[in-house]
């Protein structure tokens, strides 16, 4: 849905337009207009249309710890709702997002570094490179790493983790138990993870 910010009416700041669709880079200054006027519904639009590819991103930052990533994208967006007021486009939107995942990150790479109740993050590197690299090059990184996956596995780590299917959900598609479900899932995750770690440790 095309979305489009009507300051003039008196119903949703944020609808479609009846005219020439806007583009993208309109779509990203009128959201962020919107969400600095505290608009909840542009909050809503800017959260289903950067979700995912946030996700994707932090994954990758933290080399394939979901929970990491899950904990820094639940932040950047607690930090979108407080502090986004205005961009030109949707290129500098998705670097604002961007750079907020990696302060995000490196706040909370450090918290388990010096945390011993929280040292399972070694797949963490101790120079933080990963936080460094090009966002793009990020990206390709988790792409490569899932082309590599088994078509089951990366099948399940699609529609668990950018979908939000649940185990129940997932196994009455598939037949199999919900249990079965999670161990699958677990050895993806953990494939993902080593894959990514590898993929980056070539590059950086």
């Amino acid at each position: 849905m095309t979305l489009l910010i009507r300051e003039q009416t008196p119903r949703s700041p944020v609808e479609a337009s009846s005219a020439q669709p806007p583009s993208a880079d309109a779509e990203a200054c009128a959201l962020a207009a919107a969400m600095a006027r505290g608009e909840e519904e542009a909050f809503r639009a800017l959260y289903d249309r950067y979700h995912q590819r946030l996700f994707r991103f932090a994954l990758v930052l933290g080399h394939g710890d979901e929970s990491l990533a899950q904990d820094v994208v639940q932040s950047v967006f607690v930090t979108t709702a407080k502090k986004l007021r205005r961009v030109d486009g949707e290129a500098h939107l998705w670097n604002w997002l961007a750079r907020v995942a990696r302060q995000q990150f490196a706040r909370t790479w450090r918290k388990r570094r010096h945390d011993p109740a929280l040292a399972h993050a070694e797949g963490l590197s101790d120079d933080c490179a990963a936080v460094a690299e090009p966002d793009l090059f990020l990206e390709e990184v988790l792409d490569d790493a899932l082309k590599l996956l088994d078509a089951e596995e990366r099948a399940l780590i699609r529609i668990f983790y950018f979908e939000h299917t649940s185990h129940k959900e997932i196994a009455e598609q598939m037949a199999i138990t919900p249990k079965a479900v999670s161990s699958r899932l677990e050895r993806a995750r953990e494939k993902l993870r080593l894959l990514i770690k590898r993929k980056l440790s070539h590059e950086t």
